[in-house]
């Protein structure tokens, strides 16, 4: 459910806002987040968790916009961070450290050194060799770090081969054969304290069964543990449930909720969710512009000034995302591929989609973008990146202003002193 209509002039809003209204002001390429769908869709995922103890910690890779993890923090939800710059910006955002959970399988020194001394909630665990230096670097700042261990429960999430991260060929986790090995070694060790267990399938399910799955082998692990002697207070069951961006139809939260608290009866451990997509990803658009049309003898293109920079995953998954007109349109549509001024050929916002006719100065939305669009946006091409702009009924606010040319030469030098003698080649500089 998001809060993006057409209202009675034929215009797409966000709320009572129209969408057209911000692009005068803002210019295009833009993403536009509906405070009010954030809301309601915090509150969708919490509400059938009530009766449970439990810590939603949002997934910032998902969406790492300020405003939005300080709505995050007011509404009671924790972070999922996956690097040190994540974590400066949850912290900043005003989420308290005690609800932060750390993944990713490439902690760095200085990273691991932050989030101890932050006081996390709890590091989650990638592989034996990040567990020793995480307990060299709590011993060296006197610390103790609390730890989960990523188990790797070998379960088929059935979705885009890209974003599954629960298989046995996946990077992350470790085997939940060897997991056993591994939280003995972890209690062995001198500033280790063992806190939960963890597990992440992969993200956009549109099946509870992975999950569930995912649960019962984990339920038997944690059950051999606690006869090892090993035991800890939460069981972290990750994010990765999906939204509707075409066709799917992924199970709604109240559904995922009862599932899930069924499958974890008599564990008497804290929950903790890292939902992330299903959050933020129906909550956000991207609108841009027509620039050219260009009709060839195989194909006609619309030519937009947003690009895969602005917006990788249809180059990266091929994913889709529904393209509306902001003034509705009718008459025949017309087969055509959106694309946009990078210079490569994998730079489409949509292939072979039926469209009403567009031509140059039309402004279209790019539907579900809420989740992996700014947050995967980058410079290629020497393109400034696109504002933010989170709308409230009728109030808008650009929370993240649009890069200058300025700003992407920030930070840079040209060291005159080494073209001093004409050596302009890297391969001369001693």
């Amino acid at each position: 459910m998001h809060d993006f209509e057409y209202n009675a002039s034929g215009e797409l809003c966000c709320g009572a806002l129209p969408l057209r209204a911000i692009a005068e002001e803002v210019g295009t390429p833009f993403y536009c987040y509906s405070l009010p769908t954030l809301k309601r869709h915090i509150r969708a995922f919490e509400e059938p968790l009530a009766g449970i103890d439990h810590q939603t910690c949002f997934a910032m890779k998902a969406n790492s916009n300020m405003a939005v993890l300080a709505l995050m923090a007011k509404e009671g939800l924790g972070a999922d961070v996956v690097s040190g710059g994540e974590l400066f910006r949850a912290l900043k955002a005003g989420i308290p450290a005690t609800k932060i959970v750390y993944s990713g399988v490439g902690k760095t020194t200085e990273e691991i050194d932050m989030a101890i001394s932050s006081g996390i909630m709890m590091f989650n665990i990638e592989s034996s060799e990040e567990l020793s230096v995480i307990n060299e670097r709590a011993g060296v700042l006197g610390r103790k770090a609390p730890v989960s261990i990523r188990v790797n429960p070998d379960v088929d999430p059935q979705t885009h081969p890209y974003i599954s991260t629960g298989l046995k060929k996946n990077k992350f986790g470790i085997d939940i054969e060897a997991s056993v090995r591994q939280y003995q070694a972890a209690s062995r060790m001198a500033n280790i304290e063992i806190v939960g267990i963890d597990c992440h399938i992969g993200s956009q399910l549109t099946d509870i069964a992975p999950f569930i799955d995912a649960i019962e082998r984990l339920k038997t692990l944690i059950s051999d543990l606690r006869r090892l002697g090993i035991g800890f207070s939460y069981l972290d069951l990750g994010g990765g449930l999906g939204i509707t961006y075409s066709t799917e139809q992924p199970p709604h939260p109240r559904e995922y909720g009862a599932a899930v608290i069924e499958a974890v009866k008599g564990l008497d451990l804290k929950l903790v969710f890292e939902p992330g997509r299903v959050i933020v990803g129906n909550a956000g658009v991207l609108v841009t512009r027509v620039l050219y049309r260009k009709e060839t003898a195989e194909k006609t293109f619309i030519i937009v000034d947003a690009g895969m920079n602005d917006l990788i995953r249809p180059a990266l998954y091929n994913a889709w995302h529904e393209i509306v007109p902001l003034e509705k349109k009718s008459g025949p549509k017309e087969r055509v591929d959106v694309v946009g001024p990078i210079c490569e050929s994998s730079d489409f916002l949509a292939k072979d989609r039926d469209l009403v006719r567009l031509g140059r100065g039309d402004l279209i939305a790019v539907m579900s973008a809420g989740a992996y669009g700014f947050t995967m946006a980058s410079n290629y091409n020497s393109r400034p990146k696109p504002p933010e702009v989170l709308v409230d009924g009728e109030r808008s606010c650009v929370v993240v202003r649009r890069q200058s040319y300025e700003d992407l030469v920030a930070g840079e030098v040209i060291p005159d002193e080494m073209f001093e003698r004409g050596e302009t080649r890297c391969s001369q500089v001693r």
